[in-house]
């Protein structure tokens, strides 16, 4: 099979809302562990088939930020060691770091005021840890908009990766099998699609047989099956009992990855691994698409509207909360220039709540998290009364 023209592209989305490993580790201490090995394994797998493998892997901003903490590093020391496995990634040739928003926010949800802070402090903090800038880009639950064109490419993004059943070239041809160029207000760039029925496969469970077999099943009913074949696959990389399992020869990387390296190795796999960036650079897209405004599918929902983080009137009120201090901010940052040393750490500390707020997972799990996300708004909305205050302004409306 060395003569075959279907690389394979594989993504794992890695991402923990704030406080969420502390909260784990204190109350339910078998899960906590089920999940930090997770982010341990996938880059011990990649190194012992570093000849062959090639993985994606994207770490949230916040996830970060609690694998830096001296705390969490100390209280998951007897399962793993946290600097030891992130240095590792650090060093993975094979190992193509994918950015996403800090907090991990729904970008066509949230004010497009806070877009760009979400960005650089994702690359920002990627760059602190593995010492090199994502650039590949994949959007938290895959929402995406044209409108982020422009802010990705500014902030240095090479390509982004979008669910396949949005995208819409503009020669008429659906092929998701290729990369396309997306152009917004004069920029452009590459957008890879992804492959949601075989990355509902990666999900849940399979093994080198049906890969090989789905893809090049695809492939050939794709409208250009003799072309080289991008297939990305794409999925959460630590939710699931498929990835969560402890007994690793019945997980994803026991009963899938290691089979199939060794697969690839003998030369015998209908699908070769390949980084992203690389297909890219030998593969440059040349014909546009718009992608449609949207989301992959989650829990009941297909993505194509935004249901799963706004299907409820509580839901969407809380969405305008973040809103509503957000906006309220952008106006009191405009008079920054007035404020004294203590109402600049006012402003300083509602900024912080505000893009916190803005995590995905407050509204993707309904009414048991909305009270968190409204706990930093609200804390927001008193940094920003004193603000107001020393603005001789009235507080809050």
């Amino acid at each position: 099979m060395t003569g075959t023209n279907i690389h394979h592209a594989l993504g794992l989305h890695m991402h923990q809302p704030p406080g969420n490993l502390r909260l784990l580790i204190e109350t339910n201490p078998w899960e906590a562990e089920q999940i930090i090995r997770c982010y341990e394994r996938a880059v011990r797998y990649a190194d012992l088939y570093r000849d062959v493998a090639r993985l994606h892997v994207g770490f949230s901003g916040v996830l970060l930020e609690q694998l830096l903490d001296p705390d969490i590093v100390d209280r998951y020391r007897h399962i793993v060691d946290i600097p030891a496995f992130l240095d590792r990634y650090a060093k993975a040739s094979n190992v193509e770091l994918i950015g996403m928003g800090y907090y991990h926010p729904i970008f066509p949800l949230i004010p497009k005021a806070d877009w760009e802070e979400q960005l650089l402090r994702g690359r920002a903090i990627m760059e602190q840890v593995f010492g090199r800038a994502p650039r590949g880009f994949w959007p938290p639950e895959m929402a995406f908009s044209m409108d982020l064109v422009p802010i990705l490419a500014r902030v240095g993004y090479d390509y982004v990766v979008v669910d396949g059943v949005h995208v819409r070239p503009t020669d008429g041809v659906q092929d998701i099998y290729r990369p396309y160029l997306a152009c917004e207000n004069g920029v452009c760039i590459a957008v890879v699609p992804r492959d949601r029925t075989i990355s509902n496969g990666q999900e849940s469970g399979f093994d080198p047989d049906w890969l090989d077999t789905e893809a090049g099943r695809h492939v050939q009913s794709s409208p250009r099956p003799g072309e080289a074949r991008l297939v990305t696959t794409w999925s959460d990389g630590e939710n699931g009992g498929w990835f969560r399992q402890t007994h690793e020869p019945s997980g994803f990387f026991g009963h899938f990855f290691a089979p199939a390296m060794e697969r690839v190795r003998r030369g015998e796999s209908a699908v070769i691994p390949v980084s992203l960036s690389t297909y890219l650079e030998r593969h440059p897209p040349t014909t546009e698409a718009k992608v449609q405004t949207g989301a992959w599918n989650v829990g009941s929902t297909s993505g194509y509207d935004f249901g799963q983080w706004t299907g409820s009137d509580s839901q969407r009120q809380a969405g305008e909360s973040v809103n509503l201090a957000s906006r309220r901010y952008w106006e009191l940052h405009r008079q920054g220039g007035r404020l004294d040393p203590d109402a600049r750490l006012a402003l300083a500390e509602a900024r912080a709540l505000i893009l916190e707020a803005e995590t995905s997972c407050f509204l993707f799990w309904g009414e048991a998290w909305i009270p968190q996300l409204y706990a930093r708004t609200e804390a927001a909305g008193l940094a920003l009364d004193r603000v107001a205050e020393a603005l001789g302004q009235s507080g809050s409306a």
